[in-house]
């Protein structure tokens, strides 16, 4: 496993990202792609572990904590705030494998599923969810546009166009 530690960002938010690959898969994205995913969809500072694992792992922690037995794209674990008043602390767990699986079934990159992935991550970790749908519309309009400021497409509109040509 490695470990990388990057000091908090000075833009308008301050991040502390520490990002883990537990798992050996070309292509995953370098701490700066992910601390520039988490900076956009962050709207208070942070302290956030970021971990890409394999299969197994994922579904570990999918059965342990969510009751289901089978590895998930993305997992997310808020702990509210850290010793600062407005410091958010969280862990965001990608699988990589599952990743560029839905990557490759949504006829997209890697980077580009990874980013949506991490930016949904960072959403619920500040409490966004969707259980209903209005609040499910709400942070898919969210999503997207911060998506757009990263330059990566609608997501949602590729996995519809996927899916049809199935």
């Amino acid at each position: 496993m490695s470990a990388i530690r990057a000091k908090p960002d000075r833009a308008a938010v301050k991040l502390e990202l520490t990002l883990q690959k537990a798992v050996n898969s070309p292509g995953l994205p370098s701490i700066k792609a992910v601390r520039r995913w988490l900076a956009a969809a962050l709207t208070q500072d942070a302290a956030i572990t970021v971990r890409f694992v394999g299969n197994s792992e994922a579904r570990t922690l999918n059965h342990a904590f969510r009751g289901r037995d089978y590895a998930t794209n993305v997992l997310c674990f808020g702990y509210g705030s850290t010793g600062h008043a407005q410091t958010l602390a969280g862990d965001i767990v990608l699988c990589a494998p599952v990743a560029r699986r839905e990557a490759r079934a949504q006829g997209k990159t890697l980077l580009a599923h990874c980013t949506h992935l991490a930016v949904h991550a960072a959403l619920h970790l500040q409490g966004y969810d969707h259980q209903r749908p209005r609040a499910a519309a709400r942070m898919e309009a969210l999503e997207k546009r911060i998506l757009a400021k990263l330059g990566v497409a609608d997501p949602y509109a590729l996995a519809d166009r996927a899916r049809a040509k199935r």
